[in-house]
C-alpha cells in the first residue's frame, strides 16, 4: 500500500477539549412523538456536526419541554405496548402507550429516543444529555442564554 492510500484509512478524532456541546430546546406541544425523537437523537449523537465520526461522542444537550402534550398518530395510544420484566418468573408487565403517557409522559419520550440512538457503549452517555420535563419550566435557562 502506498502512503497516500494509507492516509485515508486513518480516522480523525476530535480532542475532548475541542468538543463544543451546545444546548437545544424542543417544545413538544402538539408535535408527533416520532418527529421529536428523531430530532433529539440527531442532536444527541452529533450527526449534524462537521466533525462527526461514529466512534466518538460529540453530541449536544437536548431539553424537551411540555412532554405531556405530545401526540401520536393512528391507534398507537391503544395498540402500542411497552413491556418490562422484574427478573422473576411470570412477572412480565405490559401497558399501552396511552396508559404510560398518563403515568409517566417523560418515559415515553426517553424510550423513543433511546430506540433511535446507536446500540453502542456511547448510547448511555448520549441519553444522559437528554433532559425531559412535563411542563415548560426547566432549570437550564442559564445554559440556553449563554449561547
Amino acid at each position: 500500500m502506498s502512503s497516500t492510500q494509507n492516509q485515508f484509512r486513518t480516522r480523525t478524532v476530535t480532542p475532548p477539549e475541542k468538543i463544543k456541546r451546545e444546548w437545544h430546546i424542543i417544545d413538544a406541544k402538539g408535535l408527533v412523538l416520532g418527529r421529536i425523537s428523531t430530532k433529539a437523537a440527531q442532536l444527541l449523537s452529533g450527526r449534524r456536526k462537521v466533525s462527526w465520526s461514529p466512534q466518538q461522542d460529540i453530541g449536544d444537550h437536548v431539553i424537551v419541554i411540555n412532554a405531556t402534550e405530545v401526540t401520536v398518530t393512528g391507534n398507537k395510544a391503544s395498540q402500542r405496548e411497552y413491556f418490562r420484566h422484574s427478573g422473576y418468573i411470570g412477572n412480565l408487565k405490559s401497558e399501552t402507550l396511552g396508559d404510560l403517557m398518563e403515568r409517566r409522559p417523560t418515559e415515553v419520550i426517553r424510550r423513543s429516543v433511546m430506540g433511535m440512538l446507536p446500540r453502542t457503549r456511547q448510547r448511555q452517555h448520549m441519553i444522559k444529555r437528554l433532559h425531559i420535563y412535563k411542563d415548560a419550566s426547566h432549570p437550564y435557562t442559564d445554559q440556553l442564554t449563554s449561547k
